[in-house]
């Protein structure tokens, strides 16, 4: 059941978790493991990952991931977005959290993809179709590693951006790289999963992506949230074993 639940299409898996949740939820009812996001909690997560599997990663009831539920705790505890009265852009939405959003009345919130059922408007991310200055909040996570223009892909988020607003645009980054590794040549998906970790990325970013940011006009930091949370904390809710929050400021 969990090696099949890993290799199953993810829009797939969306669906099968919304038809069958509650179902789920009972089945893998426990108190091991919880969900921040929506507080439910679980015997066990599942297995998830392309190249290697890793284990307890894919909460069986929401199917967030440990990046998703790691962001939210960042979000709850270290700033009062969730609170604020914002104009919010999400960029590809999860489906975890376009379920919360979707439900706050405090914030004007549109969500865009190229081709996500999820979107409210159909867009491609280095040409938005929004006016400059135009969002307080941007959630552009795991988008930024599919774009081979990522430097126009920046730029079109800083211009829809107010000043002083936040882009949080979480990616697969490897911190012992000081330089981001690109090669167009590799173009066979079971190599480029290998070299790339998933078919469809076109990189693997280094410690320049901050500087990459800053390129676009944003004044960029990662934030090591994980360091404020206890052991039992970061079990419990199986966050990453070792990651930043990307937190970029127009």
């Amino acid at each position: 059941m969990k090696w099949l639940l890993n290799f199953l299409p993810r829009p797939f898996l969306i669906q099968l978790s919304l038809i069958f949740r509650p179902f789920i939820k009972v089945f893998y009812r426990g108190d091991r493991f919880t969900d921040p996001i929506d507080g439910s909690s679980y015997r066990t997560f599942l297995p998830y990952g392309y190249n290697k599997l890793r284990p307890n990663a894919l909460c069986p009831g929401t199917l967030s991931l440990e990046r998703h539920r790691y962001l939210w705790l960042y979000l709850q505890r270290q700033t009062s977005f969730l609170e604020d009265q914002l104009n919010v852009l999400h960029v590809a939405p999860e489906q975890v959290f376009y379920t919360k959003f979707k439900q706050f009345k405090h914030w004007k919130y549109t969500t865009t993809d190229l081709h996500s059922p999820l979107a409210d408007i159909k867009a491609d991310i280095c040409a938005l179709p929004f006016q400059d200055n135009s969002f307080d909040l941007i959630l552009c996570n795991h988008v930024l590693e599919h774009i081979p223009d990522d430097a126009t892909a920046m730029k079109e988020l800083f211009r829809v951006l107010k000043k002083g607003g936040t882009l949080i645009a979480q990616v697969p980054l490897n911190e012992t790289a000081e330089v981001t590794f690109e090669d167009d040549s590799i173009t066979d998906p079971i190599e480029r999963t290998k070299i790339f970790g998933q078919y469809d990325h076109v990189r693997v970013y280094g410690m320049d992506y901050y500087t990459r940011l800053a390129q676009a006009g944003f004044k960029a930091e990662g934030i090591d949230f994980l360091e404020s949370l206890s052991l039992e904390e970061r079990e419990r809710f199986a966050l990453p074993k070792r990651e930043k929050i990307p937190v970029a400021i127009k």
